[in-house]
């Protein structure tokens, strides 16, 4: 009975931490979006393009969650801070492909300098079998949390 309490135990502090996590994350977001004068949508959009490199207004909202209408606007606000630009795709002219303004960005990224410092000390607690576990975890708690999100967006 004993390793069922711990088990238990354990699961509940790993939901609380994670729950934690996730509080932290979505706060750092928005003090970063708050520095650079954006809102959540405006930050995770650039976010996206950052990640995955230029995209067209349906691939961002369809990785954002964000209808059509949505990232438009979301795009035209970007545009007008002069952080995005649309450009003609060079193999289909019909097609427009939003990408980041490195130009204008270039100073933001001291921005996550210190959490990414941070995070180098963390890791280096851990040698590299405890990191490829911990690396499995986020991928499956990460696919976990999208096939929730899905369900719940009747997807």
């Amino acid at each position: 009975m004993a390793e069922e309490e711990r088990r238990k135990s354990l699961l509940d502090a790993l939901g609380a931490a994670a729950r934690e996590q996730s509080d932290a994350t979505v706060r750092h977001r928005d003090a970063v979006g708050a520095r650079l004068g954006l809102g959540p949508a405006e930050e995770k959009a650039l976010d996206l393009l950052r990640r995955l490199g230029p995209l067209t207004a349906g691939e961002i909202g369809q990785h954002a969650g964000l209808a059509p209408a949505t990232v438009s606007g979301l795009i035209d606000r970007l545009e007008g801070k002069w952080l995005v630009r649309r450009v003609r795709d060079l193999r289909d002219r019909r097609r427009v492909i939003v990408e980041i303004n490195h130009e204008r960005l270039a100073g933001f990224a001291e921005l996550s300098e210190p959490y990414a410092a941070a995070l180098e000390r963390v890791y280096a607690h851990y040698n590299d079998d405890e990191l490829a576990v911990i690396l499995d975890w986020v991928h499956r708690s990460t696919a976990a949390q999208r096939e929730a999100t899905r369900a719940l967006a009747g997807e």
